[in-house]
C-alpha cells in the first residue's frame, strides 16, 4: 500500500502532456473559453493604442497650470471637445485647453488632464482651481503592452479575463490543445442505468454520471462506455478493445476510468485482466481513506491510454478522482503548471476523527469567515457508500497519517474541490 504522495508522483510521471504540434485545434474566440492555449499570442496593437484620458475633464499643457490654485486659477480657452472615439482636430497652444472625456484621444500639445471637479467653466473658457501633477490622468500609448511582445504564454487556461484580452487584441482565432478524451465504464452485476426500475439487490450506476461530469468540469471529453458485468470475459473484451491501437484510432481515449472491480473480492477481476493483456500495474492500493483500492496501469503501446481503476463505492470514486485523476487530466491537457491539488489552511468548525493509519479525507464545505477559511463537516454518516451527504460538498479536510483528531477551531489542510 503506497503513500498518497508517492502515488501522486507516479501518476504525474506517467502522464505526458498533449503534443504542441499534433494535438492542437484552431477555434474561434467564442469557443475558446476553458481551453488551454497551445501557442503564445502576440498582438500588433499597443495597449493603450494611443495616449488617452483616464478621467472626464480638460486636456491641458502642464506648464500652463502648474501654479494654479483657487485664489489664482489658470484661465484657459476651450478650443475643442473630444468625446471617446473622436479624433482631435487641433493642437493645443499656450493658454488653451480641450474638453475631454474618459478614454478619448489626447490632443497634440496636451500632456495632462485636469479632472472636471477641480475646474469651473465659464462659457468657452475654463478656470483651473488646483494644480495637477505632471501627466496626471493620462494613459500613455503602450504603457500596458507593447506591440510585438508576448501577450499570453502557451499552456494557460483561457478564462474570461484572457478572453477579454484576446478580444481587445483582435485575436479572433486561436491555437488550443484538443480536449483530452476520457473513456468511462462501470463494472458490476448489480448496476443499472437511472432510467431502469430497480430490482432487489440492484443499485443505480451513479459513478459513470459523476465521473463524466467531473471530466467535463476539467475541460476533457467523456466517452461513456456503459456498464460491464462482473464477468472476466466481458471485462477482458471491454478493456482489450479500449487499450488496443485499433481502438485508439477509433475512440482516441487518452485515459480510461473504470469504477469497481479493483478490490480483493471474488468478483474483482480488473487487475488480473490488465496483467493478462500485458499492462504494467504501477499502483494497486493507496494509504488513503476513502479510496484504498486504486489501480493505475499502462500498456506497452505508446498510443494506449493510461488506465485508472477507481473504487466502486461512490464517495471513494469521487475522492480518488479529485486527488489523483484530476491532476493527471490537468497535466495531460497541456497546462504548463498548476497540476497538483491545491490545499488551503482552514479552521475546523467541527471535531474531525481518523484512525491515523491512512491519509483521511472528510468531506464538507469551506467558507470564508472574516478573512479566514472555515471548514464545516457535513452531517450524517461519512461512509464511502453514502453518496447523499456529498451533495453541495466543495472541500475535503485532510488528516495526515498519524493524526487521529482535529479539535474544533484547530487548523486543518483542506482540498478545494467545488
Amino acid at each position: 500500500m503506497l503513500l498518497v504522495s508517492d502515488v501522486e508522483a507516479i501518476i504525474l510521471n506517467l502522464v505526458q502532456p498533449l503534443d504542441h504540434q499534433q494535438d492542437i485545434e484552431i477555434v474561434d474566440l467564442l469557443s475558446a473559453d476553458n481551453r488551454i492555449l497551445a501557442t503564445p499570442v502576440t498582438s500588433e496593437l499597443d495597449f493603450p493604442h494611443w495616449d488617452n484620458s483616464a478621467m472626464d475633464g480638460y486636456a491641458v499643457r502642464y506648464e500652463d497650470v502648474q501654479h494654479s490654485h483657487e485664489a489664482q486659477p489658470a484661465n484657459l480657452e476651450i478650443i475643442e471637445e473630444i468625446p471617446a472615439g473622436y479624433q482631435p482636430q487641433s493642437t493645443l497652444q499656450s493658454g488653451q485647453a480641450a474638453r475631454i472625456f474618459t478614454g478619448a484621444v489626447m490632443p497634440d500639445g496636451a500632456d495632462t488632464v485636469v479632472m472636471q471637479e477641480r475646474t469651473r467653466r465659464e462659457d468657452n473658457r475654463v478656470l483651473i482651481l488646483a494644480a495637477p501633477q505632471p501627466q496626471e490622468f493620462v494613459r500613455h500609448k503602450a504603457a500596458f503592452y507593447q506591440a510585438g511582445k508576448q501577450l499570453l504564454p502557451a499552456g494557460i487556461k483561457l478564462n474570461p479575463p484572457e478572453i477579454a484580452v484576446l478580444a481587445a487584441a483582435q485575436c479572433s482565432q486561436l491555437s488550443v490543445y484538443r480536449r483530452p478524451r476520457v473513456a468511462i465504464f462501470s463494472s458490476g452485476d448489480e448496476l443499472v442505468t437511472p432510467d431502469k426500475p430497480l430490482k432487489p439487490g440492484q443499485i443505480v450506476d451513479s459513478n459513470q454520471y459523476a465521473l463524466a461530469a467531473l471530466v467535463k468540469q476539467n475541460g476533457a471529453e467523456p466517452l461513456l462506455l456503459g456498464i460491464v458485468k462482473d464477468n472476466p470475459e466481458a471485462l477482458r473484451e471491454a478493456i482489450s478493445t479500449i487499450s488496443s491501437a485499433n481502438a485508439y484510432a477509433i475512440a482516441n481515449a487518452d485515459i480510461v476510468l473504470s469504477s469497481g472491480g479493483v478490490s480483493v473480492g471474488d468478483y474483482d477481476y480488473i487487475d488480473q485482466i490488465l496483467e493478462s493483456l500485458g499492462a504494467k500495474i504501477h499502483i494497486r492500493s493507496v494509504a488513503i481513506s476513502p479510496g484504498k483500492p486504486l489501480t493505475v496501469a499502462s500498456f506497452p503501446s505508446s498510443q494506449s491510454p493510461i488506465y485508472f481503476g477507481l473504487p466502486g463505492n461512490p464517495v471513494s470514486a469521487l475522492v480518488t478522482f479529485w486527488r489523483f485523476v484530476q491532476p493527471a487530466i490537468k497535466k495531460l491537457s497541456g497546462l504548463a503548471q498548476g497540476w497538483k491539488p491545491v490545499f488551503v489552511k482552514a479552521r475546523s468548525h467541527d471535531e474531525l476523527k481518523s484512525n491515523g493509519k491512512r491519509e483521511t479525507y472528510i468531506w464538507g464545505r469551506l467558507h470564508l469567515v472574516d478573512g479566514v477559511y472555515e471548514f464545516h463537516k457535513v452531517g450524517g454518516s461519512h461512509s464511502s457508500g453514502n453518496l447523499i451527504n456529498v451533495a453541495q460538498t466543495n472541500a475535503l479536510a485532510m488528516l495526515p497519517v498519524g493524526t487521529t483528531l482535529i479539535f474544533p477551531q484547530d487548523e486543518v489542510l483542506v482540498l478545494q474541490v467545488g
